[in-house]
């Protein structure tokens, strides 16, 4: 049988795409806890996440992950029974196992080798944590255990020796059992033989229940056959708890959460002596009902329907009696409270699909964009009226042909907040090796971005952190020095801005050191010794190719091939990068990014008979000029008047290099531009043709990688046309005005 018809391969692809969500889970719980959260349910969801990885990995026999998980779960069970309090180093601990349990998770998943030292050092931290009996109650675990339920009764008659072992009592069947009288919840619970091979232990399940209430719980050895003809994976015991507790019946149901479909379980409400003590409680149940009727024998117990598995609904056996039945004075039988089949059955459905499919989806509505263009310009030239049913019915293609593309990119835009927590990694990394103090925070997890751009993003956000935490944030003793807080502050954000997305990297450090970083650029020969440079210049040339600021090569930076690696990147994704900087305040890296690499809005215009597309979401105005309009700061560097302000001019056509600059500037059509940033810049064109979807076609390495040239697109008549990055051309402008529209920025426009 082949590897991809293999079911068991499928269900461990699935058990480690389910584990990605719970490493995310585990990252949030602790996270909560770091920034103060006290609500018991954060530590529960850490528990839970950490004991489901362990628990899906004794299932495929990866034992060195499921050791691992269980040291740091008992650490976890000890802080949710209120045992141990999480501090600042606790906290730390939890996070560095976190990030380890995430490494094994990924390298059992690759079945690569396991960091054997590392999980050494980890888990004798987590024995730190037990105390100086913790590493010894692990290894001892199976024989004392940490947990001792109320009271277990197992009615056993050991015998003698000779009889050949232990002579077991006829105990009445299961279902049979007595009820116990006190008020409050019966809880049948028998596991399957699966149960134990996915790690889990009954008494965890036992613990947990525990601590909701006074229990008691009874031990069933009925099916346990003599000792010669046990079988050791077998499951022969089944166990009946009796709780007295105020919690509710879905809480009950959520110590069983690990365990669905691996054990059969039923949970009855225990209201026998309750109806006794209060008789005007609407609640009864038909047994009850009946019996006020009839001789009361204190031996009866109402009967309790048989065990029902633990994935399917357990159906309410005491039908709320009809108001005539209930006593006098008794008030409108309440309703039940919810089940939890029906809070599951309202939670999202998710589906899981390989990416190649949606890749392939995404690739056909390009095309169908593309045909869709073609047929509208077919029929435009056919010179149909307007009003004619073709029309009609193209206009409601094209609303269709939208609807679908933007269903289609919803399909491959993710939040950034996977992103984002790897980020937090890296920081506590990075801050370890300098032996500095450095929190992230984060903002705009939620907002989503394709799929593919988020990829490709991992490394070039991680070099700027890392530069942030070396370079930008100075030392404890410097930040305490200058009236600063001895912890430094690293923020992470992203959020939609005019159809791009923009993340920022920024510090609360002391800023670029502009003198410095000009004179290591003179002497290592990337700029004359003369060079007069402005304070945005200056920033720009941390990006160049073999600058570093680091007098000392380290782990961390120093060889010169970080900034600039970070620059190619966001170039290669569209995008763009700058540099804000104020001494003794800080540093902010901005990079802005195309929501999608599949399809925009565009705006089809005309230079010098070229047909070129500039994006739609930067265009805020189109004017026609006169002469008068347009002053001259020097020659070759013109703005125009806008309304109450100037705006730098620039030649579209001039600046592509397919014309002379225009003379005459009366009736020239000009777009103006706006960009992330807030700075406007004019360009002119000859005309405007169309306003369209275009389908983005990146170009292929082998091409020169001109300046202002994002990508190309095929437009209806078949034609090629070239996709403009806007911000780029106008940073690359020749002459003063150029100059000044890029000081005015916030940093260089790669």
């Amino acid at each position: 049988m082949s590897e991809s018809n293999d079911p068991m391969a499928e269900i461990r692809a699935s058990f480690f795409i389910e584990c990605e969500e719970l490493l995310e889970a585990l990252q949030d719980g602790l996270q909560a806890l770091d920034d103060g959260d006290e609500d018991p349910e954060t530590i529960n969801v850490v528990f839970r996440a950490v004991h489901s990885i362990k628990g899906g990995a004794g299932a495929f026999g990866l034992e060195a992950l499921v050791r691992f998980a269980h040291r740091f779960e008992t650490v976890l069970d000890e802080v949710r029974a209120g045992r141990m309090s999480p501090e600042s180093d606790a906290r730390k601990i939890f996070f560095q196992c976190a990030d380890h349990l995430s490494d094994l998770v990924r390298i059992s998943r690759d079945d690569g080798d396991l960091p054997k030292d590392e999980t050494a050092k980890l888990l004798a931290s987590l024995d730190g944590l037990l105390g100086e009996t913790g590493a010894a109650e692990e290894e001892v675990e199976e024989e004392e255990i940490d947990f001792q339920p109320a009271a277990l009764s197992f009615d056993l008659d050991l015998g003698d020796e000779e009889d050949g072992g232990p002579d077991l009592p006829d105990l009445p069947p299961l279902d049979d059992l007595p009820t116990p009288s006190d008020a409050g919840f019966i809880i049948r619970f028998k596991p399957d033989n699966d149960l134990f091979e996915t790690g889990n232990e009954p008494f965890h399940m036992l613990r947990t229940l525990d601590e909701l209430g006074e229990c008691t719980v009874t031990c069933h050895l009925d099916e346990l056959p003599d000792f010669d003809t046990l079988v050791p994976e077998q499951s022969y015991l089944s166990w009946t708890i009796e709780l007295k507790t105020d919690v509710d019946e879905a809480e009950i149901s959520a110590a069983f959460e690990f365990v669905e479909g691996l054990c059969t379980l039923s949970i009855e409400k225990n209201d026998a002596s309750g109806d006794a003590e209060e008789p005007d409680v609407p609640d009864q149940s038909v047994a009850e009902a009946e019996a006020e009727d009839q001789p009361k024998d204190v031996d009866a117990a109402p009967e309790i329907p048989p065990l029902a598995p633990v994935d399917e609904p357990v159906k309410d056996v005491q039908p709320e009696p009809e108001v005539a039945s209930q006593p006098d004075g008794a008030a409108k039988p309440k309703a039940s409270p919810p089940k939890a089949p029906s809070q599951a059955a309202a939670a999202k459905s998710v589906v899981r699909v390989d990416l190649d499919r949606i890749e392939r989806l995404v690739n056909l509505v390009g095309e169908l964009v593309i045909n869709q263009a073609m047929l509208s310009q077919s029929l435009e030239s056919s010179g149909l009226s307007p009003h004619s049913d073709a029309m009609n019915g193209l206009e409601e293609f094209q609303r269709l042909t939208r609807d679908i593309q933007d269903s289609v990119m919803m399909i491959r835009a993710q939040p950034v907040k996977s992103l984002f927590q790897r980020m937090s990694r890296i920081v506590r990394e990075a801050s370890s090796a300098v032996g500095k103090d450095v929190r992230l925070n984060t903002e705009g997890e939620s907002t989503e971005v394709d799929k593919t751009v988020i990829e490709r993003l991992a490394d070039p956000l991680t070099h700027m952190i890392r530069n942030a935490v070396d370079h930008g944030l100075e030392s404890s003793e410097d930040r305490i020095a200058t009236g600063k807080s001895e912890q430094g502050q690293v923020n992470l954000t992203a959020a939609h801005r005019s159809g791009r997305v923009v993340i920022e990297v920024s510090d609360d450090g002391g800023g670029i050191n502009r003198p410095k970083v000009l004179q290591i650029a003179m002497d290592k020969g990337l700029v004359p010794a003369d060079a007069s440079l402005s304070d945005t210049e200056i920033d720009n040339l941390l990006f160049l190719p073999g600058f570093s600021t680091a007098s000392v090569v380290s782990d961390l930076s120093g060889r010169g091939v970080g900034m600039d690696v970070v620059r190619t990147s966001i170039q290669a994704l569209g995008g763009r990068i700058s540099i804000a900087s104020t001494p003794g305040v800080g540093t902010t890296f901005s990079i802005s990014l195309p929501l999608t690499l599949a399809v925009l809005d565009g705006m089809v215009v005309q230079v010098a008979e070229e047909t070129l597309v500039l994006p739609l979401n930067v265009v805020i105005e189109t004017l026609t000029l006169t002469n008068e309009d347009v002053e001259m700061v020097r020659p070759g560097a013109n703005v125009v008047r806008v309304r109450s302000g100037f705006v730098p001019l620039f030649d579209l056509g001039k600046e592509l290099g397919y014309r002379e600059p225009v003379e005459d500037y009366d009736g020239s059509v000009v777009l103006l531009i706006a960009h992330e940033d807030g700075s406007r810049a004019a360009l002119i064109i000859d005309s405007i043709q169309d306003q369209r979807q275009v389908v983005i076609k990146g170009l292929d390495d082998s091409f020169y990688r001109a300046p202002g040239i994002a990508a190309a697109t095929i437009l209806g008549d078949g034609q090629i046309a070239l996709i403009l990055d806007t911000s780029d051309i106008i940073t690359n402008a020749i002459g003063v005005a150029g100059t000044a529209a890029t000081q005015s920025s916030t940093g260089l426009t790669a």
